[in-house]
């Protein structure tokens, strides 16, 4: 290998790729980074074997070649270079580099011990606005927690159908639902679940980009492609294998109907929250009690050993009068996603679940089950 290029492009790509390398001692290349040539390009990738990212960028090549190198010592022995054009050699598996007046060695590995990144290489895609999608993500991708006898609800359930994508996570305690809209429709349906790790690494790699991504859709694996601004050749591509098994039906859980609906302003109901989760006991237990006759909401949290609290707030209540407890930090959390400035609470029971929606947009929704009085 004989190549050229910027130090802030290519440090740029080793930030994007550094995303996912993953510290083991059993697979030292999980902690490197590929280097190969490719045409006029310089192509880094990472793999933790679940997932795996791919980055190009446009260089000066003189000579073809390949190598793996420590992604974090390589990270970060970058950000301590002028920014000025970096030169890359290899021979046999060392890695040299001149950058002005620094010149190094690196020791690297033989690019034979890399893990093969699999592509999909059948399905339909799917084109969209990379932060829509990334923003809409980020409002679920914290609520699956890990299960071993139930591993779909680990991760992100997509359904994708016509010109409409449905996103669903749940703990079995909450669920989410964020629907994002597409601009042509897909000629059949598709359903997949992605891992919760994966879609926290999309956010954070997408997350801050601008313009289309597109989705590539197979059976085992979801694979999303960036293209570079100065020409067609993707800049990005990151594949991630699914999560086996079918997804529960989880519109059975969502309430046709609610015998109560309360109109609130969003930041007075999340402060008032906040305020009582203080004051919440070992099961993290806030009180919401609705009074119609009046148009109050109260709010009441104690422990035994710092005290009580007790507020109250207007909001606009259609119903009956119900008492009911959650745990505040699912409560937060989801008040905390509801992007309107008002928002409306939908209640059936004291033990039935509960739903917080956006107000005038039907994007978003947000079920919780209260905790039940013993």
């Amino acid at each position: 290998m004989n190549i050229t290029i910027l130090k802030e492009k290519l440090k740029e790509g080793i930030d994007v790729v550094g995303k996912i390398t993953q510290k083991t001692l059993t697979l030292p290349a999980l902690q490197n980074t590929f280097l190969k040539i490719e045409k006029n390009f310089l192509k880094l990738s990472t793999t933790n074997l679940e997932s795996g990212i791919s980055w190009w960028g446009l260089a000066k090549v003189e000579k073809e070649g390949e190598i793996c190198v420590p992604t974090k010592f390589f990270a970060n022995l970058l950000g301590f270079l002028p920014n000025k054009p970096v030169n890359l050699q290899t021979k046999d598996s060392v890695l040299s580099l001149e950058c002005g007046n620094y010149q190094t060695k690196i020791k690297g590995l033989s690019s034979e011990d890399f893990p093969i990144i699999p592509q999909p290489k059948e399905g339909e895609v799917v084109s969209l606005n990379n932060h829509s999608f990334c923003q809409a993500l980020s409002q679920i991708s914290s609520i699956p927690s890990t299960s071993i006898t139930r591993p779909e609800i680990s991760g992100i359930f997509f359904s994708f159908q016509g010109d409409l994508i449905k996103m669903v996570a749940t703990d079995s305690f909450r669920l989410a639902e964020k629907k994002l809209f597409l601009k042509t429709n897909l000629s059949k349906e598709h359903t997949l679940i992605l891992p919760q790790n994966a879609a926290k690494e999309i956010i954070s790699i997408f997350g801050e980009k601008q313009g289309d991504l597109k989705i590539y859709l197979s059976p085992n694996q979801i694979l999303l492609e960036y293209p570079m601004e100065e020409t067609k050749h993707p800049q990005i591509q990151f594949t991630s294998r699914l999560v086996e098994g079918g997804y529960p039906n989880y519109e059975e859980i969502i309430p046709k109907k609610y015998d109560t609906q309360v109109l609130v302003e969003k930041k007075e109901f999340l402060n008032q929250i906040k305020t009582a989760s203080l004051f919440s006991g070992k099961i993290s237990e806030v009180k919401v009690k609705i009074n119609p006759k009046d148009g109050k909401i109260e709010i009441s949290s104690q422990n035994p050993d710092l005290g009580e609290y007790q507020s109250f707030f207007k909001g606009k209540i259609k119903g009956k009068e119900v008492s009911i407890s959650f745990n505040h930090r699912f409560l937060i959390d989801g008040i905390s996603e509801i992007k309107t400035n008002e928002l409306s609470f939908e209640l059936t029971n004291e033990e039935g679940p509960a739903a917080l929606k956006p107000l005038d947009t039907k994007d978003y929704l947000y079920i919780i089950m209260p905790i039940k009085a013993s």
